[in-house]
């Protein structure tokens, strides 16, 4: 059987190498090339053109969320794997946005880890949904715990909320709603505050988890 070939991008070298010790009894796995960062990511993905991508989404000079985002959108095929040590629900609904097929955290078990990368070449939904069942389980354990309700939004704020998760410009939420550009500047300043979000990528993932039309 010919190994999938794989690019494994983080800053950390230790962290780097602990994936190379969880990979390196697989001989179903072969890694091409290892990236410090999104740019070296891509870089790498342009020349090797791998089967899978494990990366990190916290890294310097371009993130992972973002390197996926390009990545995905040039090469469609390659399968990537968001890392993270965060079990932030934004991040997880970002990394499915923007093309991810799987996110694993690094605190779990390399036995789960191996699993789920197999299920994830081979097509194993079976074992796929079990590794998924205990990721979702961690992020909806931190969600029920700290999400802010959508309660404490007016009407307003929530159609504006949906708009921003549908991609829209300050400018185009404005023309859609025949208000002020200045006027969703300060919306959207209030959901922030609110809901305790630092930008619009993290409202837009909270809309789709809480809101629907």
């Amino acid at each position: 059987m010919v190994p999938y070939r794989m690019v494994i991008a983080d800053d950390h070298p230790h962290a780097r190498q602990a994936i190379m010790s969880i990979l390196e009894e697989e001989s179903q796995f072969t890694v091409v090339g290892q990236a410090k960062n999104g740019k070296e990511a891509i870089e790498l993905c342009d020349e090797h053109l791998p089967d899978l991508l494990l990366i990190d989404i916290e890294m310097p000079v371009l993130d992972g969320l973002f390197a996926t985002k390009i990545i995905k959108e040039k090469y469609p095929f390659i399968k990537v794997i968001i890392l993270s040590v965060s079990d932030n629900v934004g991040d997880l609904f970002t990394a499915i946005q923007y093309g991810a097929q799987g996110y694993l955290l690094k605190n779990m078990d390399p036995d789960d880890w191996l699993q789920y990368l197999h299920s994830m070449v081979d097509g194993s939904n079976e074992a796929t949904r079990d590794l998924a069942g205990k990721l979702l389980y961690q992020f909806r354990e931190r969600d029920t715990q700290n999400a802010p309700s959508i309660s404490l939004l007016t009407p307003r704020e929530k159609e504006i909320l949906l708009l921003v998760s549908e991609g829209l410009t300050n400018k185009q939420i404005a023309e859609q709603l025949f208000i002020a550009e200045n006027t969703v500047k300060n919306h959207i300043k209030n959901l922030l505050e609110k809901l305790g979000l630092e930008n619009r990528v993290q409202l837009a993932s909270y809309a789709v988890k809480y809101l629907a039309r």
